[in-house]
């Protein structure tokens, strides 16, 4: 007869079952599948999502380009500046591209003068060196250009313009011609190209006329000086512009340039700019960061803001000082908020960076909810990405109270940033009207509620309503649901778009990304994990299968092993993401165990069970969010999620025992683990050999007192018998009067 090993079923209507001996071994062949389906998804998931960032990153940086401020006068500081941020942005150059970078002219020195000829050569010589191959250098003439800060825009490779653009006399600091400096500057124009010859001579000598001749074949030429002289004595001038007159500096307008091809387009705006260039953007850099040398560090501060987060937050951060070299901090922000009082912390000392620190940078690459978007607004420059948003609901209910005992901290943050404070309030408090003003009398543009305006102390209080009616009163702003890129920009909450933390880190004068505060790769790896709701469904989906499988075929086996790792991956990212404590854990172990009582000791569906099934639901749900109760539509968003999780693990372990139940029994390798219904033929033929209908009328002796049930031999056989009514003591004879299958009735034998 087949060994086999009996167990009760767990499930209270199911038949009772038999199990062959041998069926666990074939436990560790589902467990092993389990284990690599959920190390290979997992695995395929995280390199997917690095592949994808990768690719998008690789796919917008060439795409942008960077502005750089040149200072009229080019002092021998601002030329190691803007010579640092080149090189930087070189080196951040991929293999076989260029970058775009756009030195821009403006804001000219009215006062006249002030640029030394050597230190417009050290740049001009610069830009065309193979050091800075990578950089295409984009001159951007927006108003007038005289002195030698024009040699820098002989040495570009490209040159553009605004309506109200002029280049003109290179030397007019100079007191006497100079042989050297006319030289130098032919020597760099040749080496562009960009600049007719015949011009680089007028702008150098003011005594050279220079005219634009048109030919007897109708070409068109530039001619000064000597040349100019031959042509007309020669008679080849059908036609003639003339440019500069003998002794008197050229000046060549924006309409000029354009006419004569030097330069390449005329733009008026950033995005005309952009456009011309074939640049999705041009981003400035920011010119308080050319300071220096810039040595930084990345935070990623992605997930929920809590206590035990924000103390390791800023024990990283304040570890990179240590050495004295860090001195700016990019802080790259994916967050829905969580706690308002330690968001303020961070914004304090984000706001008012300590020596050696001199920049807090920040980027919001996902969304800055709730009260993260104080952090977000504490850095400057803040940069977002195209599809990131600032504020609106987030994780954690901020109430008008909340934001007036942060009122202060609001106010400071908003002087260092120079940003609108009533736009910082209304972020956090979306109950706030803000609106657009605009004064009467000089067009500047304010936001501000209506409490700000009447208790501005600016305002007189003898005049108090006379200069509120100054103010014309616009539209509100509308900050309930948060603020696109755009949006930002336009309110001056946001100082500009970038692709990638990459991206921003260059903008502030990085070479790249810096490193992170931590070399905690795998914490890392994992909180990006973390950020996927499809990897937590799964991870729960998997773990409650192999539960299920685990009950069905009981030992504990691989597939209980499993469903452990699956658990305790699911904690572990939860907690990382600072959504998940202990409470939470002791539920969702407190719900297993009791759902385990009701499966192996005492089988049924009774308090065990619903109990059980409601703690696991409920350790699941809190795991996933920071709040009990939602309060506002985020809060809301996010327990739709935790419930779609719990119920990813009710539909895993349903599916799990019906693939063990229907489907396993006929799949020759893993048939063993599913417990089939008992054999019904085999059963009845096992209790028809138990039948003792040979031993009526038998005569035998008790081998134990019948009290009214014992023992009694038969021949060679000892069988379990009955009296019939009467005490029976041990070694009396006894009589068989009936049996009923394996039930035998005895009676004593008188004398």
């Amino acid at each position: 007869m087949e060994n086999t090993t009996r167990y009760r079923c767990a499930f209270p209507r199911c038949r009772s079952t038999a199990l062959p001996a041998n069926a666990n071994g074939w436990a560790p062949l589902v467990g092993v599948a389990f284990c690599i389906t959920a190390f290979s998804v997992c695995c395929s998931s995280a390199s997917a999502q690095q592949a994808t960032e990768s690719a998008d990153s690789q796919a917008n940086r060439v795409k942008v380009g960077y502005m750089v401020e040149v200072p009229d006068p080019l002092s021998a500081d601002g030329v190691s500046n803007i010579l640092a941020q080149l090189n930087r942005l070189a080196q951040s150059a991929d293999d076989g591209s260029r970058v775009t970078v756009v030195l821009r002219y403006d804001n000219a020195n009215e006062s006249g003068g002030g640029t030394t000829f050597e230190d417009a050569l050290r740049l001009a010589r610069a830009m065309t060196q193979p050091e800075l191959r990578r950089v295409r250098v984009v001159s951007w003439v927006r108003t007038e250009v005289s002195g030698h800060r024009v040699l820098p825009i002989l040495a570009s490779d490209l040159l553009i313009v605004s309506p109200a653009a002029v280049i003109a006399d290179a030397t007019k600091d100079e007191t006497a011609a100079d042989e050297t400096i006319r030289v130098s500057y032919q020597s760099i124009a040749a080496r562009r190209g960009l600049f007719p010859a015949e011009v680089v001579t007028a702008l150098v000598d003011p005594a050279v006329e220079l005219a634009k001749v048109t030919q007897g074949d109708g070409s068109e030429v530039f001619a000064s000086g000597q040349e100019l002289a031959r042509l007309r004595a020669a008679g080849q001038v059908a036609g003639e512009s003339i440019l500069a007159a003998e002794n008197a500096p050229l000046r060549m307008n924006a309409s000029q340039l354009r006419s004569s091809r030097i330069a390449a387009g005329m733009v008026a705006s950033d995005e005309a700019a952009s456009e011309l260039l074939d640049l999705a953007a041009i981003n400035p850099v920011d010119n308080k960061v050319l300071v220096g040398e810039p040595v930084g560090v990345v935070l990623e501060l992605v997930g929920s803001i809590t206590d035990s987060r924000s103390r390791r937050w800023q024990s990283n951060l304040a570890a990179t000082l240590e050495s004295n070299e860090v001195n700016t901090w990019v802080i790259a922000i994916d967050s829905p908020g969580g706690n308002l009082n330690q968001s303020a912390t961070l914004a304090g000392w984000f706001a008012q960076p300590d020596p050696p620190l001199h920049t807090v940078a920040g980027f919001v690459q996902g969304e800055a909810r709730g009260d993260a978007s104080l952090v977000a607004l504490a850095c400057r420059p803040l940069m977002m990405g195209p599809n990131a948003r600032l504020g609106g609901p987030g994780a954690e209910s901020i109430t008008s109270e909340d934001v007036m005992r942060n009122d202060e901290l609001i106010e400071q943050v908003a002087r260092s940033t120079k940003r609108p404070a009533a736009l910082i309030r209304g972020l956090l408090d979306p109950g706030l009207q803000v609106y657009r003003y605009t004064n009467r009398k000089t067009g500047r543009v304010r936001y501000a509620t209506e409490e700000d305006l009447n208790s501005d102390p600016l305002l007189d209080a003898e005049f108090a309503d006379a200069d509120r009616d100054r103010w014309e009163r616009g539209d509100r702003v509308e900050l309930a649901e948060g603020l696109t890129a755009a949006e930002a920009i336009a309110l001056g909450l946001a100082d500009g778009q970038a692709a990638s933390v990459d991206d921003a880190s260059r903008r502030i004068g990085l070479s790249g990304t810096p490193p992170p505060v931590t070399d905690r790769s795998v914490v890392r790896w994992v909180e990006r994990l973390g950020r996927s709701h499809g990897l937590a469904f799964l991870l729960l989906f998997i773990g409650f299968a192999a539960l299920s499988t685990e009950a069905n075929a009981p030992g504990l086996g691989v597939p209980g092993f499993v469903a452990v790792v699956c658990f305790a991956l699911y904690f572990w990212i939860k907690f990382l993401a600072g959504t998940a404590e202990w409470l939470e854990l002791l539920a969702f172990a407190l719900g297993l165990i009791c759902i385990a009582i009701e499966v192996f000791v005492i089988p049924g569906f009774g308090i065990f069970g619903v109990g059980g099934l409601a703690l696991t639901v409920l350790g699941i749900v809190l795991m996933s969010q920071t709040f009990v109760i939602p309060r506002n539509v985020y809060q809301v968003e996010v327990l739709t999620h935790s419930l779609w999780a719990a119920l990813g693990g009710v539909i895993g372990l349903i599916a799990g025992f019906i693939v063990i139940r229907t489907l396993m029994p006929h799949i020759p390798l893993l048939s063993g683990l599913a417990m089939e219904p008992a054999d019904l033929v085999a059963v009845n033929e096992a209790e028809k050999l138990a039948d003792f209908t040979h031993l009526l009328g038998q005569t035998g002796s008790t081998t134990t007192p019948l009290r009214p049930s014992g023992k009694a031999r038969f021949g060679d056989s000892i069988v379990q018998v009955i009296s019939d009514g009467t005490s029976i003591a041990s070694g009396e004879a006894v009589r068989v009067s009936e049996v009923h299958g394996t039930r035998v009735i005895v009676e004593a034998i008188e004398g």
